[in-house]
């Protein structure tokens, strides 16, 4: 549904239009893949504002350039395992993971 006032589109308003309801099969899968992508995306940004590039990056937790460019544009998706081990050893961070019900 629209707000009157002024013409816009909720986020949620949208996803439900064109993917589905929550828990429905199209809506779920979309879900999981922007879950992968947002996984990406905030390795890429931590990245950045570490000032690392992605072969610095690699260097320092034992991979390879290529595979971090594959994890931050979503084309290999990274074990909770790896991800750790990127986030404290390269970025000197902590990995939060929650579980909604």
């Amino acid at each position: 549904m629209k707000n009157k006032k002024n013409n816009l589109t909720t986020l949620d308003q949208f996803m439900d239009k064109h993917y589905g309801k929550r828990g429905t099969p199209k809506r779920d899968e979309f879900d999981a893949g922007y879950e992968i992508f947002k996984i990406g995306a905030l390795l890429h940004e931590a990245r950045l504002a570490k000032g690392l590039t992605q072969e610095e990056l690699a260097d320092k937790v034992g991979t390879t350039k290529s595979y971090i460019s594959k994890i931050e544009n979503d084309v290999k998706e990274v074990r909770l395992s790896t991800l750790q081990k990127i986030v404290t050893i390269g970025l000197g961070g902590q990995v939060q993971l929650s579980i909604r019900l």
